[in-house]
């Protein structure tokens, strides 16, 4: 790819990116890409791209394998019967790396829109974003026994939605400047003990009806 071409990719990408992660995925229009990457031709992006959803979908990718690829070291390092906090450990690590540069924050806001806007029904462990991420919600999902399957796929929906909203919103406050806390692990490890209380927590008593 000639230089030029090269360069035209990368700021259509960094574009897309702060413009999903500020004003939101599905606010951003194909025009506003092109015109905030400098680009006089409007055909720029869907020739580099095909579509608003392919340079999406590069962002995506581009952030997701290296995190991927950091989860499985994590695996590779826990034993045969790992616990759920251990996977939920291999979870959080290599996510949070996203914390520490610009480029990833903007990649935590945008992944958070598309997590909220799952359903039960639409989550499938199969299409998660790379193997190792598909490997630890596979074990989790057998998790507790006791529950019945569609009752533990709402738990996994709950702690994805919990993940990336909580990782989000700490992206956004660095962002803005504001004074973030807590401090960076004493924040980690309150995430895992929530996802761990949301993804072990046996069968309760049904709520009551109504107030007496």
């Amino acid at each position: 790819m000639a230089r030029d071409a090269s360069d035209t990719r990368e700021r259509l990408v960094a574009e897309a990116r702060r413009l999903f992660a500020a004003e939101g995925v599905h606010r951003v229009k194909v025009a506003d890409i092109v015109s905030a990457a400098g680009q006089r031709n409007p055909s720029a992006l869907t020739y580099h791209f095909g579509s608003r959803n392919g340079v999406l979908q590069e962002i995506l990718d581009r952030h997701n394998e290296p995190i991927d690829a950091e989860r499985g070291r994590y695996l590779a390092l826990l034993g045969p019967d790992p616990s759920t906090r251990e996977l939920v450990g291999a979870l959080l690590r290599p996510y949070s790396t996203q914390l520490d540069t610009l480029e990833g924050r903007q990649y935590l806001r945008i992944v958070a829109q598309i997590g909220g806007e799952l359903s039960g029904a639409d989550f499938d462990v199969g299409s998660l974003p790379g193997i190792n991420l598909q490997r630890v919600f596979r074990v989790l999902f057998q998790r507790p026994a006791e529950l019945a399957p569609e009752l533990r796929r709402d738990r996994l929906l709950g702690a994805v939605i919990l993940m990336t909203g909580s990782m989000a919103e700490r992206a956004r406050h660095i962002d803005a400047g504001d004074r973030v806390t807590p401090a960076a692990e004493d924040y980690l490890t309150n995430l895992a003990d929530m996802l761990v209380a949301l993804l072990d927590a046996p069968p309760g008593q049904p709520l009551p009806r109504r107030a007496d």
